[in-house]
């Protein structure tokens, strides 16, 4: 086996492990009776992780322990802390599992990808493909669902989630053990502890500002999604509980097709259109859940703009983080970026998304409580939209689009 395949299915692996529960995290806390505030923390556990990550990763997990051990060392607990998830039913010993299972995960996601950088012998050349593979993964776990859970699935059937999660992870673990040694870095190798604070230090010049402002919207936006899309589509729109997964994958398989052609777009459109394009696939998204729940054809076909809103976005902004800032502290403005991306922007969705969604909880025609998913829908719409604007008048870019070698 080569290690190309051997590190696409460490990312198939790594990022099912995500996949597992993701979609369905907020459900199984309505579930169990969780207030909003209760989701909320629950769900910033995972934004807290990331910023403590993004520090413990780069100063001391790379320092002092190879990857490889590391990665399994870390999975292995976070399997049993996903296990005590799937048990646990009390708010206060649920939030200190899933907690401990977030400080355990967020930093394998950097470690991995330190592996795939270290053992690749071109890795700006291959790592896109390599990283692929967690798309892979994330699909692929969302189908044993189908078998898992049932149409309107209970709380008991639910926490399924956290059990396959758990066996991805303990499978992980011991496949971990056999990566390429990737040993500690030592001396000059290491991150320097100070060149994240010149990153900083770049924001004060207007477009990355503006960029990074942006960003930050989006990134609630599309951490919005995953807390509200599995609720939608079966409570409201009617999609039974064990395909919803399934239903909400095809953004990821659509995320493969989209990434393949990102590079050719990115020439012909440039920056700010790509990135103005991503995140109207956002608005167009959530304004088609606004008024199409009636529709399921039609649901399930928006789901394929996750390609379009994550491609043309997310990518695109790691992309030219890379091409436009000076050499020597492009790293830690990735991790700037990422941080702003998986960390604050995930906090801030978790507290304003249940927040809205129990604001907006009415009497349904039958006398139920139901959300109404209409008006809360137009709230994630109308911050793309606003963020399209932001971005189309006050971000002015060095150069208007890459170069080939760039794209």
């Amino acid at each position: 086996m080569t290690v190309q395949v051997r590190l696409f299915l460490m990312m198939v692996l790594q990022l099912a492990v995500w996949g597992a529960w993701a979609p369905k995290l907020f459900p199984y806390m309505g579930m169990l009776g969780f207030a909003p505030w209760q989701q909320s923390l629950v769900g910033s556990a995972w934004g807290i992780a990331a910023v403590l990550g993004i520090f413990f990763s780069n100063q001391f997990a790379d320092r002092n322990f190879a990857a490889e051990r590391f990665l399994a060392g870390s999975h292995l607990l976070g399997g049993l802390a996903l296990l005590a998830c799937a048990f646990l039913t009390s708010f206060w010993p649920f939030f200190a599992a899933y907690l401990v299972f977030s400080l355990l995960y967020v930093p394998t996601l950097s470690v991995s990808n330190a592996i795939a950088f270290a053992n690749l012998r071109d890795p700006a050349k291959d790592f896109g493909a390599i990283r692929m593979g967690g798309t892979v993964g994330w699909i692929l776990v969302s189908w044993p669902f189908i078998f898992l859970l049932g149409g309107q699935a209970d709380a008991h059937q639910v926490r399924s989630i956290f059990i396959v999660a758990a066996i991805v992870s303990f499978a992980l673990a011991a496949y971990s053990l056999t990566l390429p040694h990737t040993p500690p870095k030592r001396g000059d190798q290491a991150a320097d502890p100070l060149a994240w604070r010149e990153a900083i230090k770049l924001l004060g010049v207007p477009f990355v500002g503006v960029l990074f402002l942006v960003t930050f919207i989006d990134s609630v936006i599309h951490n919005g999604y995953f807390v509200m899309a599995d609720a939608y589509l079966t409570q409201r729109v009617g999609i039974a509980g064990n395909v919803s997964m399934v239903v909400l994958s095809l953004g990821q398989l659509a995320e493969i097709v989209t990434m393949f052609l990102l590079g050719g777009v990115l020439i012909r459109l440039g920056w700010k259109i790509t990135m103005i394009v991503g995140i109207l696939g956002h608005a167009a998204r959530f304004a088609v859940f606004a008024f199409f729940a009636d529709s399921i054809p039609t649901i399930i076909a928006v789901q394929l703009l996750h390609g379009i809103a994550y491609a043309f976005f997310f990518a695109t902004v790691y992309i030219f983080v890379d091409a436009a800032f000076p050499k020597d502290v492009r790293s830690s403005a990735q991790g700037l970026f990422n941080l702003l991306i998986l960390g604050v922007g995930n906090v801030a969705a978790s507290f304003l998304f249940p927040t809205l969604m129990g604001s907006m909880t009415i009497a349904g025609p039958d006398g139920a409580a139901a959300v109404d998913y209409r008006s809360l829908f137009m709230v994630p719409t109308g911050m793309a939209v606003v963020a399209a604007l932001i971005l189309a008048l006050f971000f002015r870019p060095p150069e208007k689009r890459p170069s080939a070698v760039a794209a």
